[in-house]
């Protein structure tokens, strides 16, 4: 009877309703606070391939850009309904994911369930709508995500590949979508500068978790910063180095126009803008990358820089 008694999982209570404010405590709020808008920000990143490629000023590509960017946002917000209400336990020990509206009890395990599930599965119907080659990469979006939730997260190494997957299987799908062709360089940019994004938020959580870190997400036991550090600065050198000769290689097809030098000029905006971030990291501000580009002056006024400059680059 007692072995029986231990083996009953233990439902952590949702946290006091008097720590939910406003339109946060109801559940139309609960449930677009569970989709992420902050989040939807990583979905602009399949504007980038076509943006590179120089055909975002067409109005077919454009659409199509624009119409990616829309599955994927309804994609991945089913994503974070599903994950929710999988992960509802492990929410309600963490110190900021306690306060989702499904660990806290505004939004129902059920109602995350299905909401999720008919998104992903809209979703999917869209894509096969769009292009077969962009179905094929939201079918795989999705099933690295259910991976991740049900396996990788507790496996060191391919937590992180799996989290990072995330960003370049968007700027892939923004390539796939249009028609466009997707270069070495820009591949290896995307997921090296996606494997730092997210080491910078295991290194957030590895500070603020303390002692309690291995409790709320196993894999952080095994992670010592000193190796998380060793990673983000690997994932820093790769980055900026393929940026660089990426930029150098589209430079020397317009060599004999005057707009060759906007893309050796984008470097400088590029690498401040990476140092900044990994300075924030430092500092402990890395945990959520949407609060970090969007609270921090400075790196906003670099990414503008840099993408006036890359822009001049390819459509001057």
């Amino acid at each position: 009877m007692r072995r029986f008694v231990e083996a009953v999982p233990v439902v952590s209570p949702p946290p006091p309703a008097e720590q939910l404010k406003g339109w946060r405590s109801t559940l139309p709020g609960g449930l677009l606070r569970t989709a992420r808008p902050k989040q939807w920000l990583k979905n602009v990143l399949v504007f980038a391939a076509p943006g590179a490629a120089g055909v975002l000023t067409h109005r077919d590509a454009f659409l199509k850009a624009v119409a990616a960017f829309g599955i994927f946002t309804l994609v991945a917000s089913g994503i974070y309904f599903l994950n929710d209400a999988l992960d509802v336990n492990a929410d309600r020990q963490h110190p900021r994911k306690r306060l989702r509206p499904v660990a806290a009890g505004v939004v129902g395990i059920r109602q995350a369930e299905v909401l999720g599930t008919l998104f992903v599965v809209a979703g999917l119907g869209l894509s096969a709508l769009l292009a077969w080659k962009f179905l094929v990469v939201v079918v795989t979006y999705v099933a690295v995500q259910f991976a991740y939730t049900v396996w990788l997260k507790n496996e060191p190494i391919l937590d992180l590949a799996a989290v990072a997957s995330g960003f370049v299987l968007r700027a892939i799908a923004g390539g796939v979508a249009v028609g466009v062709p997707i270069s070495e360089w820009f591949l290896i940019v995307a997921t090296f500068g996606s494997l730092f994004v997210v080491t910078g938020k295991r290194i957030a959580d590895h500070t603020s978790l303390g002692e309690e870190r291995g409790a709320v997400r196993s894999t952080l036991a095994s992670y010592s910063l000193s190796f998380l550090r060793s990673v983000l600065i690997i994932s820093t050198t790769v980055t900026i180095t393929a940026y660089c000769l990426w930029a150098f290689e589209n430079a020397k097809a317009v060599l004999h126009t005057h707009q060759g030098i906007w893309y050796q000029l984008s470097i400088v905006p590029f690498t401040l803008a990476m140092l900044r971030y990994a300075l924030l990291i430092d500092q402990g501000h890395g945990g959520a990358p949407e609060d970090v580009v969007l609270g921090d002056r400075m790196l906003q006024v670099l990414a503008v820089v840099w993408l006036v400059t890359f822009t001049l680059g390819v459509y001057a």
